[in-house]
């Protein structure tokens, strides 16, 4: 009997290649609980939470029937009595015991396993045919109707990430089988589908430029740097960067590689010419392929190139990697220079490795060498820079023909040094250096695709050191990767034991090399710098250190310990994690205390500044800060409360909180300010009136209005206490407002004493708002005609304070009722206007609501397919964030969503639900900008 079980896509079964019944809803949730155990034996008790949910489970005869039944169904030819060999009795427990490849999904993950093996080992047509193999096995959604339960979520994650994994390395085989322009639009699917993925993006700029289409290639880099900051607030990673840079220079590195040689038939490497002293290295080079070519192009227009970078970054490797490839007659020459101390003994060391006799000097050194043009490698320079410049210097200027190619954390610093900072190893890289060399420690052994996925992270984690890469995979004999993940927070105890020079023996030793070669003020300022969470300038350095930082940040960006940004203006700069968190060890208790501190005060005057300029013309450049600093935000949230800073976590959250609102960080904020509460209940009622205030506004996006009139109350009473009239005034127009959304009789009296009270603080920002929550009361109690008067009086007063936020509001409020009185075409007129008013200032909450109308009057004016996309748009990004329009509207936004979906057949919604669900707000609006679209609005 041949079974096979499918769960990617509806759960089903089949015996003999029949597919048999499974029952009803409940029957088939058992089957797939177990299956999603894969393999575990899971407690009757457990099968009957997980197969019902939130429903109250049945008696545990109801649990045994389904049993007996899913038996029968899956061993039709078991007699009675006799034990089951599928759905087995352990103890209290079931298990479903069936080979791995009865189950599609564990085929599938073994397939994409081998695919992405044989891919790595540079089989690209193997790797195809296996990945191939792998996409069409994929039958949608996993689990079927069980998406949404708690057994099943885990495990849809998991095989939705392998799925695009595959397709993303499928699309690579084909690439390295050179079809290039075949794969554009498969990769341009995935990009829509999963526009944060940057490894589909490098793909598809890849495929584009390989197929002639070098003008496609860059507007699919700036699309993707689009994407990035809009979705997660971040740049694009270094992959992505180097990708850019090589296209914008049309480099050669980017075509495709001829197919390597087989090993049976590749020539015989040439013995090493007599006039060369390179070692050659025991293990083969990972990657690197662009970084050589860079730095030959380097030497052939400079005479003295110098590979700066941190310790481990694989500076010494490049240069020798690039010395091999040249065919010099003469040389290269490798002078090592980690082992030697005394300066005085730097040209006898140089002499020494040349063969040349006689006294040592430079002078004589440079006559021998002139006429000869050799390359000379001076690795290893930072602790010797002063004697090492001098003696370069003395070299170029007396041997015309000669090239110096020298590696060092700090740079010389001699008349006509090309600098060449030394890149990490790519996410890609990092993790084939990784496996390549785990495989060398540990025979025999093949990695799951979740071992795949936790390598990538554990290589990122790292920072693409190729040191720190090394020594962590040959910690694979006795460490598995997650337990190195889990070991990141003490990762120089973890790294050690590494092959190569003493001080690259552990990842510590390599650090504490630079480390030793810092003056005491420059490792103060190492030690300051680290407390940074991302990316910081010049003045962010200096308010944390309490002093001018610039020649000390040069200093330690020459001795290779902070990066530079390029290509930001103001100049930013970065430090490596591991980088850090040496800083961080090293630094005195004490002073890391004060650090902190300091932080926390340019971050909180940082935030206070910009939401101060949240409702005027200046929000968008605000609200760039606020994106940017989130990083900040986070760490100096995390520092306040374990300081027990429960006063200082209060005042950042109240200026964060309408930030929050803005950008839908509806649960962190909720959890921020809640922590922050909790820590400190009796800061003085000055202190809680805007956290109190954030959190009625986050309570109502999250669709708790009853949390939200409540909050809004005591956010009332509060600033009544605190005698902040302004804060009063607008807490009255949210308890008016989210009262009004719980039914309260008197909700739209209390809106007017609001307005009022507006009045008298005299900020038109302040009004506008009022203004709208009165004109949206109105609205809930049906005078449609008040509540026009109203809210087209909040847009006048709105516009003149510049509240982009209440104009877009209001619009949205008016779109509204013109809906329901069936004007379509001025909903789809006003919305076009106003979703480019909130694009443009960064909003999320409020675009996703006027999308979610639109989508409505779209359907209304017959064109439901539109509508769908637009549904699926908003729907895919509402979960992205964490808010619904459903959540804070949901009577009307409830009727939206059934025009929507009636107006279509269920076959047909489904795929414009699935089309929309990768749009971004970008390939909306020029969705929205099509012609037809304006024809219908006028």
């Amino acid at each position: 009997m041949a079974l096979r079980v499918n769960v990617l896509g509806p759960i089903t079964a089949e015996v003999d290649g029949v597919e048999v019944a499974l029952g009803g809803l409940r029957q088939r949730a058992v089957l797939a609980v177990l299956v999603a155990a894969r393999g575990q034996v899971v407690s009757a008790e457990r099968v009957l939470d997980a197969a019902w949910g939130n429903d109250e489970p049945p008696s545990m005869p109801t649990l045994h029937s389904y049993i007996a039944r899913l038996r029968k169904a899956l061993e039709p030819d078991r007699t009675n009595r006799t034990p089951s060999d599928v759905l087995a009795r352990v103890g209290n427990g079931y298990t479903l015991r069936v080979e791995a490849e009865a189950v599609d999904a564990e085929r599938f993950v073994r397939l994409i396993g081998e695919g992405q093996l044989l891919l790595e080992s540079g089989a690209a047509d193997d790797a195809a045919t296996v990945l191939g193999q792998a996409v069409r096995l994929w039958g949608g959604q996993p689990y079927g109707e069980f998406a949404a339960a708690a057994f099943a979520v885990p495990e849809i994650a998991r095989l939705e990430g392998l799925y695009l994994s595959a397709r993303e390395s499928l699309c690579a085989a084909q690439l390295a089988l050179g079809r290039h322009a075949a794969v554009v639009p498969e990769l341009e699917k995935l990009t829509a589908e999963q526009p944060t993925s940057e490894r589909a993006w490098e793909l598809l700029v890849l495929a584009l430029y390989r197929a002639g289409r070098q003008g496609d290639a860059l507007a699919a880099l700036r699309a993707a740097r689009g994407v990035l900051a809009e979705e997660l607030g971040l740049d694009p990673g270094p992959a992505l960067r180097e990708l850019e840079s090589a296209v914008l220079a049309q480099d050669d590195s980017l075509l495709p590689a001829p197919a390597p040689a087989r090993p049976e038939t590749a020539a015989a490497p040439a013995a090493r010419e007599p006039g060369r002293n390179l070692p050659f290295p025991v293990t083969g080079l990972v990657g690197r392929d662009i970084e050589i070519a860079q730095v030959t192009a380097l030497l052939a227009e400079h005479r003295l190139v110098t590979l700066t970078g941190p310790g481990g970054i694989g500076k010494t490797r490049l240069a020798l990697e690039t010395a091999h490839a040249r065919t010099d007659a003469d040389g290269p020459w490798l002078i090592e220079l980690a082992g030697l101390s005394d300066p005085a003994l730097l040209p006898a060391t140089i002499a020494q490795a040349l063969g040349l006799s006689g006294p040592p000097a430079i002078d004589r050194i440079a006559l021998a060498l002139r006429g000869r043009g050799p390359l000379l490698v001076l690795d290893n320079c930072e602790h010797l820079v002063e004697a090492v410049g001098t003696a370069v210097s003395g070299l170029l200027a007396g041997a015309s023909d000669l090239r110096v190619l020298a590696t060092s954390r700090e740079t010389l610093g001699v008349p006509g040094e090309a600098l060449y900072d030394v890149p990490p190893l790519s996410r890609a890289e990092s993790r084939d250096l990784f496996l390549t060399r785990a495989r060398a420690a540990t025979p025999g052994w093949q990695p799951t695709s979740a071992e795949l996925e936790q390598a990538g992270l554990l290589c990122a984690g790292l920072d693409g050191l190729p040191l720190a890469v090394e020594l962590a995979a040959g910690q694979c004999r006795m460490l598995s990767i997650e337990q190195m993940l889990a070991s990141m927070d003490d990762r120089f105890a973890v790294l050690t034991s590494g092959p190569g020079p003493r001080r690259h023996q552990t990842l510590a030793q390599t650090v504490e090399w630079s480390y030793d070669l810092l003056e005491p003020a420059e490792r103060e300022l190492f030690h300051r710098l680290a407390v940074f969470a991302a990316g910081f300038d010049l003045d962010a350095a200096a308010a944390v250190c309490g002093r001018p930082v610039l020649a000390g940040v040069r200093a330690l960006v020459r001795k290779s310990l902070v990066a530079v940004e390029p290509g930001t203006s103001p100049r930013r700069y970065r430090m490596l994690e591991t980088l850090k968190e040496f800083a961080r060890a090293k630094q005195d208790p004490a002073e890391l205390t004060a650090t902190q501190a300091a932080h926390r005060a340019w971050v909180l005057a940082r935030a206070q500044a910009a939401e101060a300029r949240l409702r005027g013309d200046q929000a968008t450049p605000a609200m760039d800060v606020l994106m940017s600093d989130q990083p900040e935000h986070r760490a100096a949230f995390t520092s306040a409360l374990l300081a027990g800073e429960g006063e200082y976590a209060l005042r950042l959250s109240g200026a964060l909180s309408w930030f929050w609102y803005r950008r839908g960080h509806v649960a962190e904020g909720l959890g921020w300010l809640s922590a922050a509460m909790e820590l400190s209940p009796d800061t003085p009622p000055e202190t809680r009136t805007l956290p109190v205030i954030g959190m009625a506004g986050l309570y109502y996006l999250a669709g708790d209005f009853a949390a939200a009139h409540r909050t809004a109350g005591e956010a009332a009473e509060i600033s009544r206490e605190a005698g902040n009239l302004v804060a009063e005034a607008q807490a009255l127009t949210y308890r008016a407002l989210f009262g009004g959304i719980c039914g309260m009789p008197n909700a739209v009296a209390e809106a007017r004493i609001a307005l009022d009270l507006s009045k008298v603080a005299g900020l038109r920002w302040l009004e506008a708002e009022a203004l709208m929550g009165l004109g949206m009361l109105l609205l809930f109690c049906g005078e449609v005609g008040e509540a026009r008067e109203s809210l087209t009086e909040s847009l006048t007063v709105a516009e003149e304070s510049g509240h982009r936020f209440v104009i877009a509001s209001s619009t949205w409020l008016l779109m509204k009722i013109d809906l329901k009185l069936g004007r379509a075409d001025r909903v789809l007129r006003a919305g076009l206007a106003t979703l480019r008013l909130l694009h443009d200032d960064r909003d999320v909450t409020s675009w996703l609501v006027g999308v979610h109308t639109v989508a409505a009057a779209l359907t209304a004016l017959g064109r439901p397919h539109d509508g769908a996309r637009l549904l699926g748009a908003v729907e895919a990004r509402a979960a992205r964030v964490g808010f619904s329009p459903l959540e804070m509207d949901p009577v009307d936004g409830q009727e939206r969503v059934a025009l929507i979906r009636q107006a279509l057949p269920a076959d047909e919604l489904a795929e414009c639900l699935r089309q929309g669900s990768g749009m971004t707000p970008a390939q909306v609006h020029v969705m929205l900008d099509d012609p037809l679209l304006h024809s219908h609005a006028h």
